[in-house]
Protein backbone atom coordinates (compact mmCIF):
# COMPACT_ATOMS: atom_id res chain seq x y z
CA UNK A 1 0.00 0.00 0.00
CA UNK A 2 1.52 3.22 -1.20
CA UNK A 3 1.00 6.75 0.86
CA UNK A 4 1.08 10.09 -0.92
CA UNK A 5 4.54 11.92 -0.12
CA UNK A 6 4.80 15.28 1.00
CA UNK A 7 8.04 17.25 0.21
CA UNK A 8 8.67 19.23 3.20
CA UNK A 9 11.14 22.33 2.86
CA UNK A 10 12.27 23.74 6.04
CA UNK A 11 14.79 24.37 9.24
CA UNK A 12 15.54 21.62 11.72
CA UNK A 13 14.69 22.19 15.40
CA UNK A 14 17.02 20.55 17.71
CA UNK A 15 14.15 20.77 20.93
CA UNK A 16 12.32 18.39 18.68
CA UNK A 17 8.64 21.27 18.54
CA UNK A 18 9.27 23.01 15.61
CA UNK A 19 10.27 22.99 11.84
CA UNK A 20 11.08 19.09 10.45
CA UNK A 21 10.91 17.58 13.85
CA UNK A 22 7.38 19.35 13.77
CA UNK A 23 6.41 18.36 10.23
CA UNK A 24 7.65 14.41 10.14
CA UNK A 25 4.88 13.53 12.82
CA UNK A 26 2.20 15.82 11.71
CA UNK A 27 2.10 14.72 8.49
CA UNK A 28 2.57 10.77 8.80
CA UNK A 29 -0.05 11.10 11.88
CA UNK A 30 -2.52 12.25 9.15
CA UNK A 31 -2.11 9.85 6.53
CA UNK A 32 1.45 10.76 4.27
CA UNK A 33 4.67 10.35 4.10
CA UNK A 34 7.39 12.94 5.08
CA UNK A 35 10.11 13.84 2.37
CA UNK A 36 12.31 16.41 3.71
CA UNK A 37 14.38 19.20 2.49
CA UNK A 38 16.61 20.51 5.35
CA UNK A 39 16.63 24.69 4.44
CA UNK A 40 18.64 25.82 8.16
CA UNK A 41 20.41 24.04 10.86
CA UNK A 42 19.21 25.99 13.74
CA UNK A 43 20.19 26.62 17.64
CA UNK A 44 17.30 26.77 19.61
CA UNK A 45 15.26 25.05 22.53
CA UNK A 46 11.70 25.17 23.27
CA UNK A 47 11.26 29.06 23.84
CA UNK A 48 14.03 30.70 21.89
CA UNK A 49 15.52 30.47 18.97
CA UNK A 50 19.76 31.86 18.91
CA UNK A 51 21.28 31.20 15.95
CA UNK A 52 20.08 30.33 12.31
CA UNK A 53 22.80 28.68 9.34
CA UNK A 54 21.01 28.38 6.03
CA UNK A 55 21.97 25.75 4.11
CA UNK A 56 23.71 26.36 1.36
CA UNK A 57 20.86 26.52 -1.74
CA UNK A 58 22.71 24.08 -4.00
CA UNK A 59 22.30 21.77 -1.25
CA UNK A 60 18.73 22.92 -0.51
CA UNK A 61 18.24 21.81 -4.20
CA UNK A 62 19.93 18.83 -4.49
CA UNK A 63 18.16 17.33 -1.25
CA UNK A 64 14.96 17.97 -3.06
CA UNK A 65 15.96 16.64 -6.48
CA UNK A 66 17.19 13.19 -5.40
CA UNK A 67 13.39 12.86 -4.21
CA UNK A 68 11.99 14.11 -7.17
CA UNK A 69 13.37 12.41 -9.91
CA UNK A 70 11.79 8.75 -8.00
CA UNK A 71 9.13 9.93 -6.01
CA UNK A 72 5.73 11.47 -6.62
CA UNK A 73 5.06 14.61 -4.73
CA UNK A 74 1.41 14.81 -3.54
CA UNK A 75 1.89 18.22 -1.88
CA UNK A 76 4.24 20.47 -0.80
CA UNK A 77 4.82 22.35 2.59
CA UNK A 78 7.27 25.45 3.16
CA UNK A 79 8.44 26.67 6.61
CA UNK A 80 11.41 28.58 6.92
CA UNK A 81 13.61 28.61 4.23
CA UNK A 82 16.82 30.87 5.69
CA UNK A 83 17.60 33.10 2.95
CA UNK A 84 16.11 34.57 -0.35
CA UNK A 85 18.91 32.59 -2.26
CA UNK A 86 17.33 29.36 -0.73
CA UNK A 87 13.77 30.92 -1.58
CA UNK A 88 14.79 30.78 -5.26
CA UNK A 89 16.45 27.78 -5.07
CA UNK A 90 12.87 25.95 -4.16
CA UNK A 91 10.94 28.36 -6.50
CA UNK A 92 13.27 26.65 -8.86
CA UNK A 93 12.13 23.04 -7.49
CA UNK A 94 8.39 24.12 -7.79
CA UNK A 95 8.31 24.64 -11.33
CA UNK A 96 9.94 21.48 -11.93
CA UNK A 97 7.72 19.43 -9.71
CA UNK A 98 4.38 21.26 -11.28
CA UNK A 99 5.37 20.47 -15.16
CA UNK A 100 4.60 16.75 -13.35
CA UNK A 101 2.06 17.56 -11.32
CA UNK A 102 0.06 20.66 -12.57
CA UNK A 103 -2.19 20.51 -9.28
CA UNK A 104 0.47 20.33 -7.10
CA UNK A 105 -0.51 21.91 -3.50
CA UNK A 106 2.21 23.78 -1.90
CA UNK A 107 1.50 25.26 1.62
CA UNK A 108 3.34 28.12 2.90
CA UNK A 109 3.89 29.15 6.59
CA UNK A 110 4.73 32.41 6.69
CA UNK A 111 7.19 32.10 9.54
CA UNK A 112 9.07 35.34 9.82
CA UNK A 113 10.46 35.13 13.71
CA UNK A 114 9.46 32.55 16.55
CA UNK A 115 6.68 33.29 18.81
CA UNK A 116 9.34 35.17 21.32
CA UNK A 117 10.22 37.00 17.78
CA UNK A 118 13.64 35.49 17.63
CA UNK A 119 14.93 35.87 13.93
CA UNK A 120 15.17 32.86 11.39
CA UNK A 121 16.56 34.24 8.49
CA UNK A 122 19.94 35.66 7.75
CA UNK A 123 18.42 38.59 5.79
CA UNK A 124 14.52 39.68 5.19
CA UNK A 125 12.41 36.91 5.32
CA UNK A 126 9.57 38.87 4.13
CA UNK A 127 11.67 39.00 0.97
CA UNK A 128 12.17 35.07 0.23
CA UNK A 129 7.95 34.49 1.43
CA UNK A 130 7.03 36.81 -1.34
CA UNK A 131 9.56 35.32 -3.86
CA UNK A 132 7.72 31.62 -2.99
CA UNK A 133 3.89 33.32 -2.17
CA UNK A 134 3.12 33.03 -6.40
CA UNK A 135 3.87 29.26 -6.11
CA UNK A 136 1.78 28.59 -2.99
CA UNK A 137 -2.04 27.36 -3.21
CA UNK A 138 -2.66 28.48 0.38
CA UNK A 139 -0.39 30.84 2.52
CA UNK A 140 -1.28 30.77 6.63
CA UNK A 141 -0.24 34.08 8.13
CA UNK A 142 -1.11 34.59 12.00
CA UNK A 143 -2.21 38.21 12.40
CA UNK A 144 1.63 39.87 13.06
CA UNK A 145 2.67 38.19 9.67
CA UNK A 146 -0.44 39.04 7.51
CA UNK A 147 0.26 42.79 8.93
CA UNK A 148 4.26 42.63 7.94
CA UNK A 149 3.66 40.83 4.51
CA UNK A 150 1.30 43.51 3.48
CA UNK A 151 3.06 47.01 4.28
CA UNK A 152 1.83 47.05 7.94
CA UNK A 153 -1.63 47.23 7.68
CA UNK A 154 -3.17 46.33 10.19
CA UNK A 155 -6.95 45.88 8.10
CA UNK A 156 -7.44 42.17 7.91
CA UNK A 157 -9.79 43.25 4.61
CA UNK A 158 -7.04 44.77 3.01
CA UNK A 159 -4.62 42.04 3.92
CA UNK A 160 -6.54 39.43 2.46
CA UNK A 161 -7.21 41.31 -0.69
CA UNK A 162 -3.22 41.81 -0.92
CA UNK A 163 -2.60 38.56 -0.32
CA UNK A 164 -5.55 37.41 -2.40
CA UNK A 165 -3.34 38.51 -5.86
CA UNK A 166 -0.69 36.25 -5.28
CA UNK A 167 -2.18 33.10 -3.96
CA UNK A 168 -5.59 31.83 -4.04
CA UNK A 169 -5.88 30.87 -0.86
CA UNK A 170 -5.24 32.68 2.59
CA UNK A 171 -6.13 31.51 6.08
CA UNK A 172 -5.48 33.97 8.96
CA UNK A 173 -4.88 32.85 11.94
CA UNK A 174 -6.03 34.18 15.22
CA UNK A 175 -3.65 32.55 17.97
CA UNK A 176 -2.25 36.10 18.69
CA UNK A 177 -5.66 37.50 19.10
CA UNK A 178 -7.05 38.02 22.59
CA UNK A 179 -10.17 36.94 24.24
CA UNK A 180 -11.29 33.47 25.41
CA UNK A 181 -11.41 32.05 21.73
CA UNK A 182 -9.24 31.98 18.58
CA UNK A 183 -10.85 32.54 15.30
CA UNK A 184 -9.53 31.46 11.99
CA UNK A 185 -10.54 32.36 8.61
CA UNK A 186 -10.13 30.89 5.35
CA UNK A 187 -10.47 33.35 2.18
CA UNK A 188 -10.71 32.31 -1.11
CA UNK A 189 -11.78 34.37 -4.16
CA UNK A 190 -15.12 33.96 -4.01
CA UNK A 191 -15.46 32.08 -0.10
CA UNK A 192 -14.91 32.65 3.34
CA UNK A 193 -14.69 30.24 5.86
CA UNK A 194 -14.80 30.82 9.94
CA UNK A 195 -13.78 28.24 12.84
CA UNK A 196 -13.64 29.33 16.32
CA UNK A 197 -11.67 27.23 18.97
CA UNK A 198 -11.31 27.69 22.87
CA UNK A 199 -8.26 29.16 23.37
CA UNK A 200 -5.61 26.74 25.52
CA UNK A 201 -3.80 28.18 28.55
CA UNK A 202 -0.45 28.53 28.53
CA UNK A 203 2.25 28.42 25.04
CA UNK A 204 3.18 25.83 22.89
CA UNK A 205 6.01 25.15 20.50
CA UNK A 206 5.35 24.44 16.56
CA UNK A 207 1.86 25.13 16.19
CA UNK A 208 2.19 27.05 13.20
CA UNK A 209 4.48 24.13 11.99
CA UNK A 210 1.76 21.38 12.88
CA UNK A 211 -1.17 22.84 11.29
CA UNK A 212 0.28 23.65 8.07
CA UNK A 213 2.11 20.02 7.66
CA UNK A 214 -1.39 18.58 8.62
CA UNK A 215 -2.57 20.69 5.90
CA UNK A 216 -0.16 19.66 3.35
CA UNK A 217 -1.01 16.09 4.12
CA UNK A 218 -4.51 15.96 3.73
CA UNK A 219 -4.37 17.64 0.49
CA UNK A 220 -1.69 14.49 -0.37
CA UNK A 221 -4.68 12.40 0.75
CA UNK A 222 -7.22 14.41 -1.71
CA UNK A 223 -9.32 16.33 0.82
CA UNK A 224 -10.56 19.84 -0.55
CA UNK A 225 -9.11 22.75 0.76
CA UNK A 226 -11.85 23.32 3.34
CA UNK A 227 -11.85 20.09 4.32
CA UNK A 228 -8.21 19.45 4.74
CA UNK A 229 -8.29 23.09 6.36
CA UNK A 230 -10.56 21.99 9.38
CA UNK A 231 -9.56 18.64 9.77
CA UNK A 232 -6.10 20.08 10.51
CA UNK A 233 -7.60 22.11 12.63
CA UNK A 234 -8.90 20.14 14.78
CA UNK A 235 -6.02 17.93 14.85
CA UNK A 236 -3.93 20.48 15.73
CA UNK A 237 -6.74 21.56 18.45
CA UNK A 238 -6.10 18.28 19.61
CA UNK A 239 -2.54 17.89 19.57
CA UNK A 240 -2.56 20.89 22.01
CA UNK A 241 -4.65 19.73 24.73
CA UNK A 242 -2.59 16.57 25.27
CA UNK A 243 0.66 18.34 24.67
CA UNK A 244 3.39 17.87 27.28
CA UNK A 245 6.53 19.68 28.83
CA UNK A 246 10.13 18.96 28.31
CA UNK A 247 10.92 21.97 30.79
CA UNK A 248 9.83 25.30 31.72
CA UNK A 249 8.11 27.40 28.76
CA UNK A 250 6.36 25.94 25.91
CA UNK A 251 4.43 22.87 25.17
CA UNK A 252 5.32 20.19 22.88
CA UNK A 253 2.16 19.14 20.71
CA UNK A 254 1.44 16.09 21.13
CA UNK A 255 1.03 14.89 17.22
CA UNK A 256 0.80 11.30 17.67
CA UNK A 257 -2.45 12.20 19.71
CA UNK A 258 -4.52 11.32 16.21
CA UNK A 259 -2.98 8.49 15.59
CA UNK A 260 -3.50 6.91 19.16
CA UNK A 261 -7.52 8.30 18.63
CA UNK A 262 -8.41 7.30 15.00
CA UNK A 263 -6.62 4.06 14.70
Amino acid sequence: MMRPSVLVFAGSDPSGGAGLQADVPAIAALGAHPLTSVTALTVQDNDRVFKVHPVPAALVQQQAQALVDKIDIAAVKIGIVGNRANAEAIADMLRQIRERNPGLHVVLDTVLASGHGDKLSEDNPAFAIMTLLPFATLVTPNLPEAAALCGGNQNIDAQVENLLQHCPNVLIKGGHGTGPDIVNRLFTRENKCTWTWPRLPGGFHGTGCTLASAIAALLACGKTMVEAVEEAQAYCHQSLQTAYAIAGGQRIPNRCTYVEENP
